[in-house]
């Protein structure tokens, strides 16, 4: 097995733990997403997922859930970069299931270039996604949830979240702010039987950080391999990326009634990365 590989996982026996709970999940159509959604809805959560792609392949993918897991799934194509859309995924999430219990704000982007460099709309859309939107998202939700006195927001922040690297400082700043943005939700909601925390995730594999791997072979001018022995997992003491599952898994365990006195915390799932 290549040392750097995700592991496989097999999916946890969870049974029914969300059975009737009503899951938003952005950023759903892949990676860390996507293996978030499959986790909700294999303890029994209906679903809306939301992404870019292919109408075709999300359809697959829309169904292919739904029939496994026997749970109803919705697809939402809103763009969240526009605060109007974010507000659109709510209330159609809403319309077609009478409530929100769970929210996972993920959707998220990603550039790698020096601060002198940043290309200033890159920094305005990394911010809008990965920080605005869960804000956008939050405010929809959590008036109702508080009525309700019982709601889960959970937000994928990143290592980078707790600690800086070089070449994204959107991306760093975002994250930083969402944990914060996380606290704040806490500490406002825990009377109400709200929880919210962040999970930290290191390096997942995922198509985000394929990309990644370009972008700082081109940053540093070097191989493919390089990048990730000396750049990206060159913190991450286990050695290794992640698998999607491992995330989906911690998620589903907030969700449920155990991860009731869980709220406010920034979770990392980064192979030892912030023990440094």
């Amino acid at each position: 097995m290549n040392v750097h590989a995700a592991p496989t996982i097999r999916e946890p026996a969870i049974g029914s733990a969300l059975l009737g709970k009503v899951a938003v999940v952005t950023g759903s159509t892949s990676g860390i997403g996507l293996g978030v959604a499959q986790a909700l809805a294999r303890a029994g959560a209906r679903l809306v997922i939301n992404g870019l792609g292919e109408t075709a392949e999300i359809d697959r993918i829309r169904r292919r859930i739904a029939e496994q897991y026997r749970v109803d799934v919705r697809y939402d194509d809103s763009n969240l970069m526009d605060p109007a859309g974010v507000a659109r995924l709510v209330t159609g999430a809403v319309a077609a299931f009478g409530q929100v219990d769970i929210l996972v704000n993920n959707a998220g982007i990603q550039h790698v270039a020096p601060v002198e460099d940043f290309p200033v709309e890159k920094w305005d859309a990394i911010l809008a996604l990965n920080l605005s939107a869960a804000f956008h998202a939050t405010r929809h939700v959590l008036g109702a949830m508080k009525q309700n006195g019982h709601g889960r927001i959970i937000n994928v922040a990143s290592a980078h979240g707790l600690v800086a690297s070089p070449f994204k400082a959107a991306y760093v700043a975002a994250k930083h702010g969402l944990i914060g943005f996380t606290k704040t939700v806490a500490l406002e909601a825990a009377e109400f039987g709200v929880t919210a925390n962040a999970i930290c995730p290191g390096y997942v594999w995922t198509p985000l950080v394929e990309r990644q791997i370009d972008e700082q072979a081109l940053a540093h001018g070097i191989a493919r391999d390089a990048v990730v022995r000396d750049v990206l997992l060159a913190q991450q003491p286990n050695k290794r990326f992640a698998a999607v599952e491992e995330i989906g898994a911690l998620a589903a365990f907030l969700a449920s009634d155990l991860g009731a006195s869980i709220t406010g915390a920034a979770l990392p799932v980064d192979g030892g990365w912030t023990a440094h």
